[in-house]
C-alpha cells in the first residue's frame, strides 16, 4: 500500500452547511453568529471564563505575550521542544525566551528545572502541553505564584485534554488553542485565546480588535469607538468559525474516533516497547489525553532516520519534530545556545506516525506493519529505555 499521508482534513458533521449559512446571514468578516457560538461552546464545555477566537494559535500566543505586559529585558521560561510560535510571540515584543529542558517521560517542560531558571527579569512561564498530555500544572502554578509570574498554557495540541479533571487551557492565567488542519478539531487555520483571569478580558478585547474599544461600543458602553491601545487584527473569518462550529458540535464523536486510532497503534506496538525496541507515548494517571498524536522513539537517531526513509520508500508520510529552538539560528541569536540533553536526545529519535480522522484500518495496519518489520530487523542494536 502506498500514498498514506501524515494528515488529511475531514468533515465530521454540518461544516459545509454552516459555511453556506454564514454567507446567507450576511456577515463573513468575523465576530458573527458562528464565532460567538464557538466561543460559548468552548466556554461551557471547558469551564473557561471567556474564549476569544483568533485566526491562529500564533495570534493567541502573541496576544498573550502582550497581555502579560512583556517587553525588552523581560524573560519567559518555556521548553525548547516546541513549535516556533511559542518563542516567536515572546521575541516579537522584545522579551527573551529562556529555554528549559523537558521531562524524559512526557516530553513536557520539566517542572523541576523551572526555579533555577528564574531571574529578577522573569515575567512568565509558557508551558507547552506536548501531544495533548498536560504538564505538571499544579507545580508550575505553585512556582508562578511564589514568584509573581504569569502562566500562559500553550495548549495548541491540547484541546479537549484534561489535567486533574481541568481542561487544558483553563488552568493558567491564559491558554492558547489551535484549530489548524493538523489538529483534532479544525478549520484550516484558526485558534482561540482562553482568558481565565477576568481582569485581562477588557484589554484582550482591545488588542484583538486592532487596539480599539469597538467591543464596548457594540455593548453600548460607549457612544463611539476609537483607537485606545496597540493591537492588531486578531479576529478570524466567520467562514472559518462556521466550519469550526460544525467540528465542535462533533467534539465527542471526533474524540472517540481518535481514541480508536491511538489504541490500535498502542495495542500493536506495545510488545515492541516491552522488548525495548522502541518507545511509545506515556500518559500520567492525572492526565486525560485527547489522542492528538502517536509517536515512537527509536533507540538511535540513525534508526529514526532509517525508519523515515523506509516509510518514504513505501509512500508513507511520517514526520519528525521539533528541531530544538535553542539550537536554531534565531534561538542562538537570542542567547539560547546551551545544552539541553533530554531535548536534544529525544528530538533526534522521535517519529510521529500518520494520524487523522479518516485513516482506514488498512492504512493504519500498513504503517504498523512497517514499524514492526523495521524494529525487529534492527533488534540486535542496543534497546531503547522504556522510561527515559
Amino acid at each position: 500500500m502506498s500514498g498514506i499521508p501524515f494528515n488529511r482534513p475531514f468533515i465530521a458533521g454540518k461544516e459545509l452547511f454552516y459555511v453556506a449559512q454564514a454567507v446567507t446571514f450576511g456577515n463573513i468578516a468575523g465576530d458573527g453568529h458562528f464565532t460567538k457560538a464557538c466561543s460559548r461552546l468552548l466556554e461551557d464545555r471547558f469551564d473557561i471564563h471567556r474564549v476569544l477566537l483568533t485566526p491562529s494559535c500564533t495570534a493567541s500566543l502573541e496576544m498573550a505575550a502582550m497581555l502579560c505586559g512583556l517587553g525588552p529585558g523581560d524573560e519567559v521560561i518555556m521548553p525548547s521542544y516546541t513549535f516556533v510560535s511559542t518563542a516567536s510571540a515572546v521575541a516579537r515584543v522584545g522579551a527573551k525566551p529562556v529555554f528549559v529542558d523537558i521531562r524524559p517521560d512526557t516530553l513536557n517542560l520539566d517542572e523541576s528545572l523551572i526555579e533555577e531558571a528564574i531571574t529578577p527579569r522573569t515575567k512568565a512561564i509558557f508551558p507547552v502541553h506536548y501531544a495533548g498530555v498536560g504538564c505538571e500544572m499544579d507545580r508550575i502554578l505553585s512556582i508562578a505564584r511564589a514568584h509573581g509570574l504569569r502562566v500562559v498554557e500553550d495548549a495548541a495540541q491540547g484541546v479537549n485534554s484534561r489535567y486533574n479533571g481541568k481542561a487544558l487551557g483553563a488552568i493558567g492565567d491564559l491558554g492558547c488553542y489551535s484549530f489548524h488542519e493538523t489538529k483534532n478539531y479544525i478549520c484550516g487555520e484558526g485558534g482561540a485565546l482562553c482568558i481565565n483571569d477576568p481582569e485581562l478580558l477588557e484589554q484582550a478585547e482591545i488588542i484583538r480588535d486592532k487596539g480599539t474599544n469597538r467591543q464596548k461600543f457594540f455593548r453600548g458602553d460607549v457612544d463611539k469607538y476609537t483607537w485606545v491601545a496597540v493591537g492588531s487584527s486578531y479576529v478570524p473569518s466567520e467562514i472559518c468559525s462556521a466550519f469550526l462550529y460544525g467540528q465542535l458540535e462533533m467534539l465527542d464523536a471526533i474524540a472517540e474516533r481518535r481514541r480508536e486510532i491511538y489504541r490500535e497503534y498502542r495495542r500493536r506496538l506495545k510488545p515492541l516497547a516491552a522488548e525495548g525496541l522502541l518507545r511509545i507515548p506515556y500518559v500520567p494517571e492525572d492526565c486525560d489525553s485527547n489522542y492528538h498524536m502517536f509517536y515512537v522513539i527509536l533507540p538511535t537517531a540513525e534508526q529514526r532516520d532509517g525508519l523515515l526513509e523506509a516509510m518514504r520508500r513505501r509512500g508513507i508520510h511520517a514526520v519528525f519534530h521539533y528541531v530544538p529552538l535553542h539550537s536554531s539560528p534565531m534561538g542562538r541569536q537570542l542567547g539560547g545556545d546551551r545544552s539541553l540533553p533530554v531535548t536534544e536526545d529525544l528530538s533526534a529519535r522521535l517519529i510521529r506516525l500518520p494520524f487523522y480522522h479518516g485513516i482506514t484500518p488498512q492504512e493504519q495496519s500498513a504503517v504498523i506493519d512497517l514499524v514492526i518489520e523495521f524494529a525487529e530487523r534492527r533488534a540486535p542494536v542496543a534497546a531503547v529505555s522504556v522510561t527515559a
